[in-house]
């Protein structure tokens, strides 16, 4: 197991994931512990990128509950298609928010988030959980972190 990270300095954020990837291998290897993993890859994807809010919601009786996270208190619980997180569940697919404010039926957990992207974690060809990643930043996500994140959650085992 990974105990410390090395920080690309890259401004290229392909580079930056390719250095982060492995390091996330190493950190959830021979982990069992679901919650262990989660605050790990987010605590990782935080320090590298330096985003305002990351974090992962888990689907729980028929809502989102949040889970681990790095970043300011968020909100608890999420409906199914509230929300960006809510949307991103509902239809099993990632959603890249360039302006929170223009996504219809926005939760603003905090009027500092400007984007947002969501990606959907699968166990058994369902959406298990959620990963949110926000910016304090416009236009902050693009498909170079839908592919890379997508990469990622599917390092997570629900077993």
């Amino acid at each position: 197991m990974a105990e410390d990270l090395t920080i690309t300095t890259s401004t290229d954020k392909a580079e930056q994931y390719q250095s982060l990837i492995p390091q996330i291998e190493a950190l959830v290897q021979g982990e069992p512990d679901l919650i262990a993993n989660l605050a790990n890859i987010a605590a990782a994807l935080k320090e590298q990128f330096k985003w305002f809010w990351v974090g992962f919601y888990l689907v729980k009786g028929g809502e989102l509950v949040l889970g681990p996270f790095q970043g300011p208190v968020a909100c608890t619980r999420i409906a199914m298609g509230k929300g960006v997180c809510g949307a991103s569940w509902q239809q099993e697919k990632t959603l890249i928010v360039p302006d929170v404010d223009a996504f219809p039926g926005h939760i603003a957990c905090s009027s500092q988030s400007k984007s947002e992207i969501v990606v959907p974690v699968f166990a058994g060809g369902k959406v298990a959980a959620v990963l949110d990643v926000d910016s304090e930043l416009l236009n902050q996500f693009d498909e170079t972190d839908s592919r890379y994140l997508e990469q990622i959650v599917k390092l997570v085992s629900f077993q």
